[in-house]
C-alpha cells in the first residue's frame, strides 16, 4: 500500500521596504506605550508639579482639586510632626503618578474601543 503524500508550501510574501521612519515610529511606539508623547509625559509632569512642597499641584494638574485641598487643610497639624507630614509628600508625589497614569490608560482605553 503506497500513498503519494503532497507537500505544499505557502508562497513566501515580499516583505515591506525598512524605512528609518517607520524604525523610529515602532521604537517610540514600544517607549511612550502607544499613548503618543503626552500620554508619555503626562505623569512626569504630575510628579513634577508634586514635588514642589506643601501645594499638592499634582493633585491640581489631575484635576482632582478637593482632593489637593484637604490634603491642604490636613497637612498643617501634620507639619508639627516631623514624621507624618514627609509621608503625606512622598504619598502625594506617588497618588499624583498614579492617578495621571490610570488617566492615560482610560484615554488610550477610549480610544481603542470608540
Amino acid at each position: 500500500m503506497e500513498h503519494d503524500y503532497v507537500v505544499i508550501l505557502p508562497t513566501e510574501e515580499e516583505e515591506d521596504e525598512v524605512t528609518t521612519r517607520g524604525v523610529i515610529m515602532v521604537i517610540w511606539n514600544e517607549l511612550s506605550g502607544g499613548v503618543g508623547p503626552w500620554g508619555a509625559l503626562r505623569p512626569l509632569v504630575a510628579v513634577l508639579l508634586s514635588l514642589v512642597p506643601f501645594l499638592f499641584l499634582g493633585q491640581h494638574f489631575n484635576r482632582q482639586h478637593s482632593k489637593s485641598l484637604g490634603w491642604f487643610v490636613i497637612q498643617f497639624p501634620l507639619i508639627l510632626s516631623i514624621f507624618l507630614w514627609p509621608v503625606l509628600f512622598l504619598w502625594s508625589i506617588i497618588d499624583a503618578w498614579w492617578i495621571s497614569s490610570g488617566i492615560v490608560a482610560k484615554s488610550r482605553f477610549s480610544e481603542v474601543i470608540g
